[in-house]
């Protein structure tokens, strides 16, 4: 087996003086810097031969990063399936009269869209085979990503340089929520059609403009006529043109960045330790996509997905019973089905806040606080560096803490949105389950985060008395006056440096308002507020063991050592 390269990332400085700038350039030099830091304008240029150093790339060895690439190779079997169901699908609510081979609904009054969707499930051969590898590709696609942006956030990969790289993914995160459910509304069944006219809703809710935003979207009043081919037109074209914009930005970013790498001997912010791109990588990753691809045929050819034949054509008229949208567009149905009924009338105008709060208002708090957060963690750190070894979620306890609590807040919407099948199946009031959900969805993230933030901070006690006595033998041995104890031995050097790699900063102090002249310090030094919470933001970390108290302990081990031998 090959044995993994190490890459230099960064080059020595040049000591060189150049002249002083006019004030105009000068006030300039930190967005630029900024900029440059981030993005690769001034040394886009500056290798001679581009294709070696992209042959010679290094890529690090571990399984986290391949929760990128099935997001990656998703949309790859996304596009190649979503070209095969273009050719056949019908973009229009012309109705008709059902004369296809589904005998079951012969004669129906129907849309073109949804007879087009019958034919490419009975009459098209293989297309229901493609259908259903297409779905289920498009929550493989979304589960991944998600997936993949929780490894993102809890090993800090977001921080400088790839704030905006996380942006990128923010983006494409969002777009991959209006792309699948954009797909889920085309085929104008029952299903999606009730999905729909919940849409309608949200839309309707937003102040002021609610209504003429529906007249725009639909042509007149929902469901109208024009819908499901402006949709269309959003999920073939609009949006994946949006997505594989994101996608190239997002990984020339990766790309000019390096990969980050996990902590361990040889790993640091100054290099990459992996695999060359070819010829290794290339194969693994070749390899791997054909896996992805196999395992969604597999899927799609076993797994029966939106049997829409089952609910029939969509009319305003009906409601599927037990209806629920796709996973990750449940945790909003959920706020809306808890939200008290909030409402205000005002000058003619209805104020629908228990509609528009928890569906409008809750994604843009979510996309808000996912994009703003790797900047509001370097706010309160204070930290500048750049990071390219990623941290143990252990040690970074209260941003672990809160990836959780949001997690269960999400999961606590998530249930909420089955309000109405938790109480058949499990025979309980459905008044009760709704009650409950709406003091879960505050108290359980709260739980969830003293919760994981005390095992974050027992882990790293462990890791410290690991550092200190070594790993436990398994042996117990028995002192002469009786006693038991469990022999310690000494772990080696590269787990001690992993497991004290990481860098711990001390909490900022707030600094003085105004300077020796009595002038106010504007944009510079801490105030209160940073300082609180840093202090937050720091407090209770274990102190990770320093060389001295190593060493020490490596002495007194040797001394024990010396008289268990003697001893005997």
């Amino acid at each position: 087996m090959a044995e993994p390269t190490t890459v230099s990332s960064t080059s020595p400085a040049l000591d060189v003086k150049t002249p002083e700038q006019p004030a105009g350039i000068n006030k300039l030099a930190g967005p630029a810097t900024w900029v440059d830091d981030r993005l690769p304008l001034a040394s886009m240029f500056k290798y001679k031969n581009k294709a070696n150093f992209y042959v010679k790339k290094v890529f690090p060895d571990h399984w986290s990063f391949l929760l990128g690439e099935i997001a990656l190779y998703s949309f790859i079997i996304l596009l190649l399936t979503g070209i095969f169901l273009t050719i056949w699908f019908k973009p229009s609510m012309a109705e008709i009269e059902y004369e296809g081979s589904y005998q079951l609904m012969r004669g129906l009054p129907m849309s073109e869209a949804f007879a087009s969707t019958l034919a490419l499930s009975f009459d098209i051969r293989g297309g229901l085979l493609v259908r259903q590898i297409h779905h289920w590709a498009a929550m493989l696609f979304v589960a991944s990503a998600t997936i993949h942006m929780l490894r993102v956030f809890f090993t800090g990969a977001f921080r400088k340089p790839r704030e905006l790289n996380w942006l990128i993914g923010v983006g494409m995160f969002s777009m991959s929520l209006i792309e699948g459910f954009a797909g889920y509304s085309l085929p104008d069944d029952l299903l999606s059609g009730t999905g729909l006219r919940f849409v309608d809703g949200l839309i309707r809710s937003i102040p002021l403009i609610g209504t003429w935003a529906e007249f725009f979207i639909f042509g007149g009043e929902f469901p109208g006529d024009l819908v499901i081919a402006r949709l269309y037109m959003v999920h073939i074209l609009l949006v994946p043109a949006l997505l594989l914009g994101l996608v190239v930005a997002h990984l020339a970013l990766v790309i000019y960045h390096k990969h980050t790498h996990y902590p361990g001997p040889g790993r640091t912010d100054r290099n990459v330790v992996g695999y060359p791109f070819f010829p290794i990588y290339v194969a693994k990753a070749g390899g791997f996509f054909f896996i992805v691809f196999g395992v969604s045929i597999l899927m799609g050819a076993t797994m029966s997905i939106n049997p829409v034949w089952k609910f029939g054509p969509y009319n305003p008229a009906q409601v599927t019973a037990g209806s629920q949208p796709d996973w990750y567009m449940g945790w909003v149905e959920g706020a809306i089905r808890i939200m008290p009924n909030w409402e205000w009338h005002l000058a003619g105008t209805t104020w629908s806040w228990n509609v528009v709060l928890p569906g409008m208002g809750l994604m843009g708090l979510l996309f808000g606080v996912l994009g703003a957060y790797p900047f509001i963690e370097a706010w309160i750190t204070g930290d500048k560096n750049e990071h390219h070894v990623l941290d143990r979620p252990r040690n970074v306890p209260n941003r672990t803490g809160l990836g959780v609590a949001g997690m269960t807040m999400y999961s606590m919407f998530w249930l909420a949105g089955g309000n109405d099948i938790l109480a058949t199946q499990f025979k309980l009031s459905l008044n009760q389950v709704t009650e409950f959900m709406r003091i879960a969805v505050f108290v359980a993230p709260v739980i969830a985060f003293l919760i994981t933030k005390r095992i974050c901070l027992s882990l790293q006690r462990a890791d410290a008395e690991r550092v200190l006595h070594g790993s436990e033998s398994g042996v117990i041995e028995r002192a002469p006056d009786g006693s038991y104890s469990e022999a310690h031995v000494p772990i080696t050097n590269d787990e001690a440096f992993t497991l004290t790699q990481h860098e711990q900063y001390p909490a900022l102090q707030a600094g003085p308002s105004l300077d020796a002249n009595g002038v106010r310090n504007k944009g510079k030094g801490v105030s209160a507020l940073r300082a609180r919470a840093s202090r937050w933001y720091f407090g209770q970390e274990i102190t990770k063991p320093t060389a001295a108290e190593i060493e020490q302990a490596k002495h007194h081990a040797d001394e024990d050592e010396s008289t268990k031998a003697l001893g005997h």
